[in-house]
Order: structure tokens, then sequence, then C-alpha cells
């Protein structure tokens, strides 16, 4: 830990203008990705409570740092709860990979406790209408707002352009699923029409990717899946069932019905599509089993090597059952 405390001083200090001790290190909960750490930063008289995330290698970079910091930076400006970034770089000489640093929130952010916080609150109501207003007011910020390194589908059409590459993930499976290509006929012969426009989209809103404390949504993190794309692929993806971690009866990441998150999207200015939502969360599903198959073909052929991403291979099997009951009739 020396070495990233000392070289997230002087990158502090750099950006501060001032000189910068950094203590307290410690890393927060894993991801399969990218490392998150948490820190105190002591500049002059003043204490400031951070976190760093930090991309190991380039290879599994989704979008680079300084274009998350700034899509994370234009949420903010719409009202989205978002921890404020204080910098970002694609420099690796400071920590060993390239990082930003934003404001540390407390609260719980690991899923389980999540959900025990909630039940003993009782407050799962609001916490997914909170997430329904703060997607409604991030599909409502202007497109052209957001950094012009995000993906946009070509000619503004996500659903065409989400089948296509859904197809070639299917390919490129190590061993065939057929479940994964009866989803993907499925997809193709009930394809929506293309939305009437295309929005800023977060695509990885999620228990697990969000800040909750007694007075509910704090913060939603890990921005680098953010691109261009059909609201309604938002509003779908939070209510996959692997979110639930066990509480199934509660679509919204075990924590509550659709009924709050669908009144918090709406009254927040969104409007709700059921047919577009029911077809998102069909394709979501596949392609999140897809791209769990990929992480662990990423560790078999030592792209990655990491316990977390060989171990998401088990759950592919899991997803080609839930994409199965999705289509079914």
């Amino acid at each position: 830990m020396g070495q990233t405390e000392d070289g997230l001083a002087r990158w502090l200090g750099e950006l501060w203008g001032e000189p910068v001790t950094v203590d307290g290190l410690r890393e927060s909960s894993a991801g399969a990705r990218r490392r998150n750490v948490l820190f105190d930063a002591h500049a002059g008289a003043r204490t400031v409570p951070l976190a760093a995330t930090i991309i190991p290698t380039v290879e599994i970079q989704i979008l680079d740092p300084i274009s998350e910091g700034r899509v994370r930076t234009v949420a903010e400006d719409g009202g989205v709860p978002v921890p404020h970034v204080h910098g970002s770089t694609m420099d690796q000489s400071y920590v060993g990979g390239a990082f930003f640093v934003s404001d540390r929130i407390e609260g719980e952010t690991i899923p389980r406790r999540v959900l025990r916080q909630a039940a003993a609150i009782g407050h799962g109501d609001l916490v997914v209408s909170q997430i329904g207003a703060a997607l409604a007011r991030l599909h409502a910020i202007d497109p052209a707002n957001a950094p012009d390194t995000l993906v946009r589908p070509p000619d503004d059409a996500p659903v065409a352009f989400a089948l296509a590459n859904l197809e070639l993930a299917i390919n490129d499976l190590l061993k065939p699923e057929p479940a994964f290509a009866y989803g993907l006929r499925w997809l193709r012969e009930h394809r929506p029409d293309e939305p009437a426009r295309c929005t800023l989209v977060h695509s990885d809103v999620r228990n697990g990717n969000i800040i909750v404390g007694p007075d509910g949504l704090r913060a939603i993190l890990d921005w680098e899946g953010s691109r261009l794309g059909d609201p309604m692929e938002d509003v779908a993806w939070p209510q996959t069932r692997m979110w639930r971690f066990g509480e199934d009866a509660n679509i919204l990441g075990g924590l509550a019905g659709v009924e709050p998150y669908r009144q918090g999207y709406v009254d927040a200015g969104g409007t709700w599509d059921d047919d577009r939502i029911r077809w998102w969360r069909a394709l979501t599903t596949l392609r999140w089993g897809c791209g769990l198959a990929n992480q662990a073909a990423q560790h078999l052929d030592g792209r990655f090597r990491s316990i977390v991403m060989a171990g998401s291979g088990r759950r592919v099997s899991e997803l080609a059952w839930d994409t199965l009951m999705l289509v079914r009739p």
C-alpha cells in the first residue's frame, strides 16, 4: 500500500497545488475488474475522505477513467446522486494504473448488507423509488453534454446494435449454449421499434452498484458502462433476477416490487414502457450470461487472472435458466 499511498499524495498535491499527505488506506469490497481504495487526504487544516478507482490494466478497461469522471460530473449536474469526482489521469506511474478520485460516501454497498439494512429499517420502497427517480433524471440530460468518447449506436438504433453485438458474443462463447441461441431467436422475433430518442444510460444500476444509508439512496457507483442508448434498457437492468440475492419476491434488487420503482421514475419525468422493458430484460439477462462467460475466459487464457473472474463462469448456466424463464410464453 505504501506505493499507492505515496502516488495518491503526489498526484493530489499536483492537482490541488499544495502539499498533501494520505493515510488510512484500505481496499473496499472486491470488484471483478477494478481496485477501489478508500483513504483520507490531508491538505493544510482540512481532511477530505476520498476513494480512488484504479484500473490495473487497459486490457479490461471499458471506459477510460477521464471519460468516466466526465460522465459522473454530467450526471451530478443533472441531479443524479453520484460521488463528486475531483480528477482523473491516464498516467500509470502514480499507482500502477490509470485512475480517478472521488468523494468517499459512507453507507452500505455490499448487496446482502443493503438488504439487511432495508429489512431492519423498512425503507426498501423508498430506495427503489429513489433509484427510479435518479434514472429519470439521467435520461433527461441532453446527450450533447456527454463525453464524445461514449459509445453511440450507429444510426441511433440501440435495438439493432444490441442484437448485433449479442450475436457476436454468443458466437465467441468457448462452448455452445442452446438456451442463449434460443433467447437470441426470441429477441429477433419480438424486437421493438427503435426508441424515439437515445439518452445517456448508465447500463449497470443495480443492488451492488449503489450506496445506501438509513436515509435511502446516497449514490450510484460504477459508471464505466455509460453510453448512449434506449432508456428502457437502463430501467430493465435493475430488475434482473441475479441482483435480488435470494429475495426473488422483490424484483428490484431484492428490495421492493416494481410499483415504487415505476412511480419514482414517472414522477421524476420518465416515460415507462412495459413491452420494451420486458424485451430489454431478456436481452440484458442473456448478454450478462455471455459477459460472465467472457470474464471466465479472460482468466483461463491469462488476459486477467482473478478468482472473481474465474468464478463468473459458474453462473452462466443460471443466466441461461433466467433467459428461458423470461422468454417463455
